[in-house]
């Protein structure tokens, strides 16, 4: 497994990232240790991922999510965050 996930930093800002596991890397940002990006933008909490069976995919989609506008990368978090209520009824 592997994930591409967007953190929303204490400031605003979006970081993307990809990892083969999710929970240590959030862990690991919110450390101090994983990203020079999000060490001085603390705290940060997971606004996005998805999940990928195969590490290039992960990779591949984390380019294209950081080719997005900020715009576009809130509507896939709120776009997200509809499916996940959507299914909890």
């Amino acid at each position: 497994m592997a994930f591409t996930y967007i953190l929303e930093c204490v400031d605003g800002t979006f970081y993307t990232g990809w990892t083969v596991d999710l929970t240590a890397r959030l862990a690991a940002h919110n450390a101090g240790t994983a990203s020079k990006y999000t060490r001085c933008r603390l705290p940060v909490r997971l606004a996005y991922f998805e999940e990928f069976t195969e590490k290039t995919d992960a990779r591949k989609r984390e380019v294209a999510i950081k080719r997005l506008s900020r715009r576009e990368k809130e509507y896939l978090i709120v776009i997200k965050k509809t499916e996940s209520c959507e299914n909890k009824e």
